[in-house]
């Protein structure tokens, strides 16, 4: 019997994996990564088992593995089983799975850890050699005293705050007095903040029920070993958070580590900060893990956790990953929010891995959200999960004033042009600039003009590359396509009839910046959208700046939409409440309320009671009406009955495929072929759509045709898809993407 693993080789995207024979004296684990020769050369792979077989009868000889390049398993044994669940449910290879969970950095035969040059004392110095420093050398004497008395130092800091030479440690490094070496430097990106320590509030009867359904979630799980995620609905300021901080500190004091996942990169520096401050006694333990970070940073955290040193890992989707051994709670902040979906290879829902991950780990789950996704409501209704509802703010503060503006109305009043600010909605600014309190007014859509148009014959600029209109940014005064980045200068006049009455169509948040520095000439006003907040950190200081009441309005995107806790903020306005509920896609009118009643819960969640205005030209639609009496659970039952009536997930799950291509009619036959390959065979309980152009037909240049599949097992889907695709092959010109519970249609 031989030891033999199996190695996934580091690729661009095959899936290859070869077994190795291990030489005697060496003990392999999964998750290691180690170097091995293939094909006259040498590679880097991930170990993902490791077995002792009968080798003697193989027809070919199996070549030994090169050698450990690290001891410590990058991967724990839960996120190999973890990558495994992955691979097989979303239909995607393995080493795409590893190398989403591996930061860039920790591939390789080498890490890219940063360094820098330290100066320590010798073996061979002792403190009766400073006697003999004398006239010039006292320099030298200096440095060895300053070395003394403070240890091991930088060389930068030596030679640059403390005024040291070179010279005079390169002749005491000749004299073997000292010695200059390498230290590995850790990135953190809070390093320069000072946090003073928090303590636990007081939880009301509702957060203390909460708290105790996690807690005997934990018991049980220790006693059974049965995992069943908790779904904490509670509305806007009702004190999720701190629900989170003090089962968190239970699991920290049970010798385990936590999870805290929360959506936007947006709400990562307050989350941050919270927990840094609860945790200040330990604030080396919390890591921060999201893709604004830079490339070092995110390294040198996720280093953190690997070691040990961390552990609680706050930060986005990916920080699912984190391998935290031994784990105690993972919290899912905001777990209806679309953004936990990836949309590229693997086509994973962080929220569901994160369930996943629990039952395989052993350990709690915690969902939370004031409008929980369909999918987890109707998981707690057929009692997949527990529910607990927190259905008070804090402190019993009322929940805010929600006026609906017919802005059909407004419009039929206006003189020209469109109507940004409603006359309510202007005099609740102009009251509030007077109490000294702050707004936050809210539009998805970012730039300054939807589009420009030409009222004479009709043309609209429309992007090249993509079947999308083009937004006007008036500041770069360019055209942006949104889709794929395209730019171009506006024209002057009509590219089709030379007409000079072209004009902008509808408006974005560059355009409503501009429209209230104009209307409140005092007031202090800035923009948050992903055209502002270029600059590192810039979000994180904007967002601090707001909450010192430097800023007395805040306009943006869903940037600032959900999670943020401002609260002198009094007012809300949502300038256009109809942006996307008028798509093709089922979850338009979810994706919809969500986003009303979470930019509405930013208002009054301090001592003063809020106001919100809601600002559409469909004010009757449910989404919108259900939202403006924070009735959640009445338009939940209402979507749920219309989607098990037309076959819609959480009923179903579906299967969307994508054929794209340069060449349309390439595309096209391709999507029809593997129609006519998937259709062949359909089982009864499967459901095939005909295939169609994809709603955006056309992006970055490549022409785009899809069908869906559906049936009520998702494993079933995936397991018929894989089947039926394993041996079809299409043009090389030709991509073909799977995403199993897809979030977007288009």
């Amino acid at each position: 019997m031989e030891t033999v693993v199996k190695v996934l080789v580091d690729g661009a995207s095959d899936d290859l994996t070869f077994s190795y024979t291990v030489p005697k004296g060496l003990s392999l684990v999964a998750g290691q990564r180690v170097r091995i020769p293939l094909r006259n050369r040498g590679a880097i792979g991930t170990v993902i088992a490791v077995e002792d077989l009968d080798i003697s009868g193989l027809p070919y000889e199996l070549k030994p593995i090169g050698g450990l390049v690290s001891k410590d398993p990058f991967l724990t044994p839960g996120l190999m089983k973890l990558a495994s669940w992955i691979s097989s449910f979303y239909l995607t290879p393995i080493e795409s799975v590893f190398r989403t969970m591996l930061p860039k950095p920790s591939r390789g035969e080498s890490e890219k850890r940063k360094t820098e040059k330290v100066v320590s004392l010798s073996d061979s110095f002792s403190s009766t050699a400073l006697e003999g420093f004398s006239g010039r050398q006292v320099k030298q004497k200096k440095v060895l005293e300053y070395l003394s008395s403070n240890g091991t130092e930088s060389l930068a800091r030596l030679t640059g705050a403390l005024g040291f030479s070179r010279s005079s440690i390169k002749a005491l490094e000749d004299k073997s007095y000292v010695t200059v070496g390498e230290r590995i430097v850790t990135r953190d990106p809070l390093a320069e903040v000072e946090y003073v320590e928090s303590k636990p509030l007081s939880l009301n009867e509702e957060q203390a029920e909460a708290l105790k359904r996690v807690l005997a979630s934990a018991r049980e799980i220790e006693i059974s070993g049965k995992v069943k995620p908790i779904l904490l609905y509670g509305v806007t300021g009702s004190g999720k958070t701190e629900v989170y901080l003090q089962a968190i500190q239970k699991a920290i004091d049970a010798g385990k580590g936590a999870i805290v996942l929360v959506p936007e990169i947006a709400l990562t520096p307050q989350t941050a900060d919270r927990f840094k401050k609860r945790f200040a006694k330990i604030k080396d333990q919390v890591a921060i893990l999201h893709s604004n970070l830079s490339e070092g940073e995110r390294h040198d955290e996720w280093r953190k956790v690997l070691e040990q040193k961390a552990r609680i890992v706050i930060g986005a989707r990916s920080a699912i990953f984190s391998p935290i051994t031994n784990l105690g709670l993972i919290v899912v902040d905001e777990e209806h929010e679309n953004s936990y979906k990836q949309d590229i290879s693997p086509r994973y829902q962080a929220r569901d891995v994160a369930v996943v991950r629990g039952h395989l780990e052993k350990c709690p789950v915690l969902l939370g959200s004031a409008t929980p996704s369909l999918e987890s409501w109707s998981n707690t209704q057929n009692e997949k999960y527990e529910l607990t509802i927190m259905s008070q703010r804090i402190d019993d503060r009322k929940m805010p004033l929600i006026r609906i503006i017919d802005m059909r109305q407004e419009s039929r009043k206006a003189q020209a042009g469109p109507t940004i600010l409603s006359h309510k909605l202007r005099q609740s600014i102009e009251e509030r600039l007077s109490n000294g309190e702050q707004t936050i007014l809210f539009l998805n859509r970012r730039g300054f003009a939807k589009n420009i148009l030409c009222p004479e014959c009709g043309y609209v600029a429309n992007c090249r590359h993509c079947s999308t209109t083009m937004t006007l940014h008036r500041k770069e005064d360019r055209l942006v396509c949104h889709i794929c980045g395209f730019s171009q200068l506006p024209p002057k006049n009509c590219p089709e009839c030379s007409s000079k009455s072209i004009v902008n169509a509808g408006y974005g948040t560059e355009r409503v910046e501009e429209v209230l520095k104009q209307v409140f000439d005092r007031a202090r006003i800035t923009r948050v959208d992903t055209d502002a907040m270029r600059r590192k950190n810039q979000l994180r200081d904007t967002l601090n700046d707001f909450r010192a009441n430097k800023i007395d309005i805040l306009v943006g995107t869903q940037m600032i939409a959900k999670g943020l806790h401002f609260p002198n903020v009094t007012l809300v306005g949502i300038l256009n409440a109809d942006v996307g509920l008028h798509i093709p896609d089922i979850r338009a009118g979810e994706r919809t309320f969500q986003l009303l009643t979470q930019v509405a819960g930013r208002a009054g969640r301090g001592e003063l009671e809020g106001e919100v205005v809601v600002q559409t030209y469909t004010p009757h639609h449910p989404s919108i009406q259900f939202a403006r009496h924070h009735d959640f659970e009445g338009f939940a039952d209402q979507e749920l009955q219309m989607r098990r009536q037309f076959g819609h997930p959480p009923y179903l799950h579906l299967v969307l495929i994508t054929a794209r291509s340069v060449h349309q009619q390439r595309a096209e036959f391709s999507l029809k072929t593997l129609h006519a390959r998937l259709a062949k065979g359909l089982p009864n309980d499967m459901r095939l759509t005909e295939p169609l152009p994809s709603p955006l037909v056309k992006s970055h240049d490549q022409w785009r045709y899809q069908v869906i599949l559906k049936a009520t097992s998702a494993r079933k889907l995936a397991a018929y898809v894989s089947q039926e695709m394993r041996d079809l092959t299409f043009p090389s010109d030709v991509i073909v993407t799977v995403d199993v519970d897809p979030y977007s249609m288009g």
